[in-house]
């Protein structure tokens, strides 16, 4: 299969989040609050850039839309003098998920409505770089063919991880550069722990929420799964470009139902979704500071906040190791 057409490919980053469960670790280290996204644990680049080098990597930079909280305005511009390319759109008020994902997707449905679009949380860990950005060029060529899904990407379990949402995966859709896309029969978001442990046994992945599909799949998704919302941000495509936009995007937020795209979408039209394992791809989430030190004691990196910083949030064996990959470098 071709490649998908680099002025056709859109990046839609989430970066809306306040990090409320690192809260109480950030303010020890840095003695203030700063949203997850905006800090460097290891290096010097933060997450939110990362995310954003990742993006550039996979296609055009100006084809890509940061979703940011309205009260992150001055974070954002000293965030955006190091990049090139893009627009950043401000939420009026976080409205959960659903809204952080639409928001964008009316924008590039009014400007390219043929595109395919890739939706990147900004605060995951992944390594290497290059090997994830293959494959979530893999999940856009599948898109081309499964024109009606949407392409998760799945990583194998290392542990039973009960602050992951789980995709347990059905039959082989088809197979694209020798890695096979599987239909999805089920998600399981955060599940109890004997759940987790079944999940484990049979081969679920954990759902990292990296998808790729076209907009209007995702626009066709949104309808069904979410009527009231996508009425509002109907009215803002008809503004979008006009002295109203900023007005109407106010407006619409003022009696924004809060919905999350997983449980509300996700786990609602799982026929319409297909997912794809990650291989040879470190991933994490970083919600919590425990698991920011294992990831990086794992790839042997020193972390540039005190360990002494950071309190466990749950008892040791809360996360069963089940087994364990080796990473020993890192940009």
């Amino acid at each position: 299969m071709n490649a998908q057409p680099r002025r056709t490919l859109w990046s839609v980053v989430l970066a809306g989040g306040e990090g409320e469960r690192t809260r109480p670790f950030i303010e020890r280290w840095l003695g203030c609050h700063l949203p997850k996204q905006y800090c460097a644990f290891v290096g010097t680049r933060s997450m939110l850039q990362h995310t954003w080098d990742r993006a550039d990597q996979l296609g055009d930079p100006d084809h890509k839309l940061t979703v940011m909280a309205k009260n992150h305005h001055r974070l954002a511009w000293e965030h955006l003098e190091k990049q090139q390319g893009g627009k950043v759109l401000f939420q009026p008020h976080n409205r959960d998920t659903a809204a952080g994902v639409f928001l964008p997707l009316a924008y590039v449905r009014t400007w390219n409505p043929e595109a395919t679009v890739v939706v990147f949380p900004s605060d995951h860990f992944i390594f290497p770089e290059q090997q994830f950005v293959h494959q979530v060029q893999q999940a856009v060529q599948a898109t081309d063919w499964l024109t009606d899904r949407l392409i998760l990407l799945g990583l194998t379990p290392t542990h039973v991880e009960l602050e992951y949402g789980w995709i347990e995966p059905g039959e082989i859709l088809g197979w694209c550069e020798g890695s096979p896309i599987k239909s999805v029969k089920t998600f399981l978001e955060k599940p109890d722990r004997n759940t987790a442990r079944k999940a484990l046994a049979n081969g679920a992945l954990w759902n990292t929420m990296v998808l790729t599909g076209k907009v209007e799949t995702l626009w066709r998704l949104g309808w069904m799964c979410f009527p009231e919302i996508m009425a509002r941000f109907e009215q803002l495509t008809t503004a979008i470009g006009t002295p109203r936009e900023g007005a109407v995007l106010e407006a619409i937020y003022q009696d924004m139902p809060r919905q999350n795209f997983s449980s509300g979408l996700l786990q609602r039209v799982p026929d319409h979704v297909g997912v794809l394992e990650l291989q040879d791809v470190m991933w994490s989430d970083w919600g919590n500071p425990d698991r920011i030190i294992e990831t990086l004691h794992q790839i042997g990196k020193t972390p540039v906040f005190r360990q002494d910083h950071t309190v466990r949030a749950q008892p040791v064996g809360v996360s069963e190791q089940y087994s364990e990959q080796q990473f020993v470098e890192v940009e």
